[in-house]
């Protein structure tokens, strides 16, 4: 009799600081204003962010996991954090290089990244889920990847 896999589902927070503004080079400075308003403030803004990254699998009955918490902290710190952390993302950012960085592109850019890396380890059995951004205590996006 083979045994059913159970599918769970495991969560990582981590957290970061950022400026960005937001800003369409393609439209005129007053529409950027009308558009986004303060947030479009030439001189910047900043967020305390919150990310939360939402990974499914399968329990690997060996080890009671499918993937180790640390390989998955370790991912988002080398592929996000360190690259988004006390950073301006509009400048100094490449992978968001000449996209409006609200906060829905901005979760779809971390998508992109941590949902390759993941798919490149051989070693678990688990896929990207969500990926939640909070840029504010009240506003945030949920991103579940292209369906």
């Amino acid at each position: 009799m083979k045994k059913q896999q159970i599918k769970e589902e495991i969560l990582r927070k981590e957290h970061f600081n950022s400026a960005h503004k937001l800003y369409n080079s393609n439209f005129s400075l007053e529409k950027n204003i009308e558009l986004y308003g303060i947030c479009s403030n030439e001189n910047w803004h900043g967020h305390n962010y919150d990310l939360i990254v939402t990974v499914k699998g399968n329990i690997n009955s060996e080890t009671g996991m499918f993937i180790n918490l640390k390989t998955l902290s370790d991912i988002i710190k080398s592929e996000i954090l360190e690259k988004v952390d006390h950073k301006n993302l509009n400048l100094d950012v490449p992978f968001l290089e000449g996209k409006v960085t609200t906060t829905e592109n901005v979760v779809i850019e971390f998508w992109k990244i941590l949902d390759e890396k993941l798919r490149s380890l051989n070693d678990v059995d688990c896929q990207l889920h969500c990926v939640k951004l909070y840029e504010t205590p009240r506003n945030f996006v949920e991103y579940y990847g292209e369906k």
